[in-house]
């Protein structure tokens, strides 16, 4: 018995109709008909019984679907996750994000993923800002979503995903929270906090050490997450320049964010260890550019 009679057979069995099973198959229906009478000579005894306006099953055939069935399943899930073992989709993929609304879209990304690659099992890791620069060296996470380049030689980075403007936190209290926008040149005027932990190449990508101007900009006190950042902004210990979202997703009474004209885009990317890429890695990337593709950016969507 030949794996394709038996494909042959189990489609007739669902169908019971040549025409559709050939179909299905992409096969000629008299292709279909061969092989069933081929099976019914090796058993013995006619599997279906046929007339011009419908087929079933015999209760040989019955019995030999019953029997079969499960078997060929199992078989055809054996094979699947064995090629995705062999193309690395197949265990699990841990994925760090930073802040709510990027936990949305990482969460979106990852449903696709895994009804792509449903033998893959995607994990979501929250970072702080003290952790996000430690994480994949650290090897908590596999891949991670940042607001910035790789900026280190081991590091490798997907293309720009989406990008937002830059707006700056400050307190309702704070002068700055009665104009309609600032400058780089105003982070002069106060001090601008700290997050802990982040290597100086990255903190600059959103915190200059000076304005364009030349002004030295003077950093304030030190933070580890975004709730202690926007704590400290609303009692009025500093200010920090944050990605657009943060006006819906981290709305305070006591924080106010103001746009920054000049300030630099938040670039928004995937990042991993160039070292321990994977399928897995590269397939995830797909997921979150195609998802991107379908609908716009996923942080200033209404």
């Amino acid at each position: 018995m030949e794996r394709r009679d038996i494909e042959i057979f189990l489609t007739l069995a669902e169908e019971l109709h040549f025409g559709r099973s050939a179909e299905r198959l992409h096969v000629s229906v008299a292709m279909v008909s061969k092989a069933i009478k081929k099976l019914e000579r090796a058993v013995g005894a006619p599997l279906f019984d046929r007339t011009s306006r419908r087929v079933t099953l015999t209760p040989i055939g019955q019995r030999l679907d019953d029997d079969i069935r499960p078997a060929h399943q199992q078989i055809l899930d054996g094979f699947a996750r064995a090629v995705a073992a062999g193309l690395g989709l197949d265990g699990v993929l841990r994925v760090g994000f930073l802040g709510t609304a990027v936990a949305q879209f990482v969460l979106q990304v990852a449903e696709a993923f895994q009804a792509r690659h449903p033998a893959c099992r995607v994990e979501i890791i929250e970072s702080r800002y003290a952790d996000s620069a430690t994480l994949l060296h650290g090897d908590t996470v596999d891949i991670l979503l940042i607001a910035a380049t790789g900026v280190h030689p081991e590091l490798n980075e997907s293309p720009v995903l989406f990008c937002e403007p830059s707006v700056l936190a400050v307190s309702a209290r704070h002068p700055f929270a009665r104009r309609d926008s600032v400058s780089l040149e105003d982070l002069a005027r106060d001090r601008v906090l700290r997050p802990r932990g982040i290597p100086a190449e990255l903190d600059a990508l959103s915190v200059p050490s000076h304005t364009p101007g030349g002004r030295p900009i003077e950093r304030g006190t030190d933070f580890a997450t975004i709730q202690e950042m926007l704590a400290l902004v609303g009692s009025g210990r500093g200010i920090f320049p944050v990605p657009t979202h943060a006006g819906r997703y981290d709305s305070r009474p006591d924080v106010v964010y103001i746009p920054i004209t000049d300030g630099l885009p938040y670039e928004w990317r995937l990042i991993w260890r160039a070292a321990v890429e994977t399928s897995r890695i590269r397939a995830f990337c797909q997921a979150a550019r195609d998802f991107v593709e379908a609908n716009g950016n996923p942080l200033l969507a209404a």
